[in-house]
């Protein structure tokens, strides 16, 4: 709420301090410190973030160009670079990934309602993960290739508002199959996912967890058909299967019924092959859903371009962790505040307006009461817009 707070403590005001601070006292994270404190870490982190920053230098140059109003937007402590590099160094980044959850809980309710473009009640979620570069000789601990370093972000998006809702972060050898093995499917949900997560084992969890998945199948998928179900061709369904796995072992890992259908995507000019667990939504649903899928491969792009997740303040697993999460924080903490406020324009637009606009003392709604709010004119924008969110 708006009391002569200066733009970036309005938007921190969305933010609970005392579930912050439980995370803060689980993890140690201010033991033996006497100045600069998580809160401080975070706020100075939430800054670069918001303002787009490229180093610790030019965090620390930007701030103490404002030293006098410091206070206005929270900071008790004076911000340099080799305390906030140390704070990034040592701080368990486990303290913002915990808080990152408390927030994700929050938008994830505020997006229940969304539309998902087709009749669909259930929750919906696309998995799948994105590998960001590395320098070798700075992150040797991120495990990629002979001559190259890399992480990858796996990430499950609620479908309704593009809410990351779990995030795992690993270094690139890791392959995407084994993110199945610590997800844990959510009752009556369908998991979306292309065909480097199949495995038959570990898909069968679903059916364990009364959850649903939808993959593309590979080329060479060994199976037997039972019988066909009856289809509407004028919808771009060429077929919809109910089939058993054939292959020796794939048919001890998953011994149940697979529903297999094919559909012609007629805006790529290509036939698509998909597996279900369910049995009960129509074919076009299930094509409609795995359309859906793109939404976390814009999502990704998203994030790349306007958040500060692809150059670091910090070469250790700890300070890359550590700024993810307080990127994805941000992120989620803009979209609850898009919501709550309800304001039409852009994430995007938001945080550029942001960027410029942190030490002002005008109310947030102020912001943007001057923008042209039309959906219809923001589909003309050359930037990236992630859901016109």
């Amino acid at each position: 709420m708006y009391q002569g707070k200066t733009v970036f403590s309005q938007i921190m005001s969305y933010i609970s301090k005392y579930q912050f601070n439980k995370f803060v006292d689980k993890y140690y994270g201010n033991y033996k410190v006497r100045n600069f404190s998580c809160w401080d870490q975070f706020l100075s982190m939430s800054f670069a973030q918001l303002t787009n920053r490229e180093s610790l230098r030019g965090i620390e140059a930007c701030l103490q160009a404002q030293s006098h109003k410091q206070y206005h937007i929270g900071l008790r402590s004076r911000v340099s670079r080799s305390t906030l590099a140390d704070a990034n160094e040592n701080r368990d980044w486990r303290i913002y990934a915990d808080f990152a959850q408390i927030l994700i809980s929050k938008a994830v309710k505020l997006y229940t309602d969304e539309e998902l473009g087709i009749e669909f009640k259930n929750t919906a979620y696309a998995l799948d993960s994105s590998t960001i570069d590395l320098c070798l000789s700075l992150f040797p601990w991120a495990k990629f290739r002979k001559n190259k370093a890399a992480i990858k972000l796996h990430t499950l998006l609620n479908l309704r508002g593009s809410i990351p809702t779990f995030i795992e972060i690993t270094d690139g050898l890791v392959h995407d199959v084994n993110i199945l093995d610590i997800l844990i499917p959510e009752p009556g949900s369908f998991y979306i996912m292309d065909r480097g997560y199949i495995d038959f084992e570990r898909l069968h969890q679903f059916i364990d967890n009364c959850a649903y998945f939808i993959i593309r199948a590979k080329k060479n998928f060994n199976f037997k058909r039972l019988y066909s179900s009856k289809i509407d061709k004028t919808t771009g369904v060429v077929c919809d299967q109910t089939v058993k796995l054939a292959g020796f072992y794939t048919s001890g890992d998953y011994p149940e019924k697979l529903r297999r259908i094919k559909f012609y995507d007629s805006e790529k000019n290509s036939r698509i092959v998909l597996l279900t667990n369910n049995f009960n939504i129509p074919a076009f649903t299930v094509a409609e859903l795995y359309r859906n899928r793109w939404k976390i491969e814009l999502f990704f792009k998203w994030i790349k371009q306007h958040l500060r997740i692809k150059a670091f303040y910090g070469t250790s697993n700890n300070a890359v962790k550590t700024q993810i999460w307080i990127a994805v924080a941000i992120y989620v903490l803009i979209a609850i505040l898009k919501k709550e406020l309800k304001i039409e324009c852009s994430i995007y637009k938001m945080l550029q307006i942001f960027s410029v606009t942190l030490f002002e003392k005008t109310p947030i709604q102020q912001l943007f009461q001057d923008f042209n709010m039309s959906k219809n004119n923001e589909c003309f924008d050359n930037q990236l817009i992630l859901f016109n969110l």
